[in-house]
Parts: C-alpha cells; sequence; structure tokens
C-alpha cells in the first residue's frame, strides 16, 4: 500500500465518519494538535534517562488515549460511527489525578512561577504541556458547540482530559529535573 493517494491534493481530507471536509476544518486541527502532543511526547520518552524510565509506560498509555481522542475528534457529533468508538472514561482522567498527587508529593512546594526547562527531558514536557495546552484551547472550541448528546459528554470529557494532562505534564517536568539534580528556575520579573 502506498503512504500517498492524492486524495488530500485538493485541501480536503475525510473523517473517520466517512465525511470530506477542509483541511483546515476545527475538528482537523484540534486532531492535529493532539497528534503533535502524541509526537512530541514520543520525543520525551525517547529522551528519557535510565533514571526516568519508570515514567516510559505511564505515557505510552497516554499516547494510547491520545489515539482514542483523535478518533473520537475525528467523527461527526451526530453520526452513528461514534457509538462504536472507545469513550473516554473517567478513570483515565483519574489515573492522571493519582498520578499528579503521586508526583508532587515527591517535590518540593512551588513559591512562584518557574521558568521551562533544566535537563532535555524537562524541556520536553514542558514542551508537550505548552502543545496540550493548545490542543486544549481546540477541543474548546468544538465542545462549544455541542451542548447534548453523547457527543457533548465525550467532547466535554476529552476537555477535562487535556486540562489534567497539561497539569500533568507540568509536575512531570519538575520531576524530571529532580531525578537529573536539577532545581527549578523561577521566574523573576
Amino acid at each position: 500500500m502506498k503512504i500517498y493517494t492524492g486524495t488530500g491534493d485538493r485541501g480536503k481530507t475525510s473523517l473517520f465518519s466517512g465525511e470530506r471536509v477542509l483541511k483546515s476544518d476545527r475538528r482537523i486541527e484540534a486532531y492535529g494538535d493532539v497528534d503533535e502532543l502524541n509526537s512530541v511526547l514520543g520525543a520525551l520518552i525517547a529522551a528519557l534517562t535510565p533514571e526516568a524510565q519508570h515514567i516510559a509506560e505511564a505515557l505510552k498509555q497516554t499516547q494510547s488515549d491520545l489515539f482514542q481522542l483523535c478518533a473520537i475528534l475525528a467523527v461527526s457529533p451526530d453520526s452513528p460511527a461514534l457509538d462504536a468508538l472507545e469513550k473516554i472514561s473517567a478513570s483515565r482522567i483519574t489515573r492522571l489525578e493519582q498520578a499528579i498527587d503521586e508526583i508532587e508529593a515527591k517535590l518540593p512546594v512551588l513559591s512562584g512561577f518557574i521558568l521551562p526547562g533544566g535537563h532535555s527531558t524537562a524541556a520536553w514536557a514542558h514542551t508537550c504541556r505548552a502543545v496540550c495546552r493548545r490542543a486544549e484551547r481546540h477541543v474548546i472550541r468544538i465542545a462549544d458547540e455541542y451542548s447534548q448528546g453523547d457527543a457533548a459528554e465525550q467532547f466535554q470529557r476529552a476537555v477535562v482530559y487535556l486540562n489534567r494532562l497539561s497539569d500533568y505534564l507540568f509536575v512531570l517536568a519538575r520531576y524530571c529535573n529532580q531525578l537529573q539534580g536539577i532545581s527549578d528556575t523561577l521566574w523573576r520579573q
């Protein structure tokens, strides 16, 4: 099978539910951001040091969650294809909250804003966080269009998931620095 088909040469692509839409469609933009987040998570995983390898499995599960989120975003909300997709469960959000709590318990109390950076793994985690926030903003635009039904619930849960994921990536960045013996750099005005 060839990777190129030529079907998108006129600026349109197919949604998972079959409809053809412009590549500039809000849904394409949103799942493109989620796809970018998945890619930079892959870069973070590749950069993990031996001291941080225990983080890799959680990040790979997150990558799987993001593939599921892309599938939801690639379906028209009124399409029956949405019913066939695995939903973003509350347990996925709870898993992120538990991971945040576990990591925060190992970190010094934060006394101000910190600058992104430090060790390369922390820098990648901060990059992931920033991309996650952008994806969240784009998913919110879509979620605001749907006020009822299963689609509305799934889009709202996607917003919560991305919000929690960005929090996780923030504490993960701090934890990556801590594992390397690097202190947070406080922002000074």
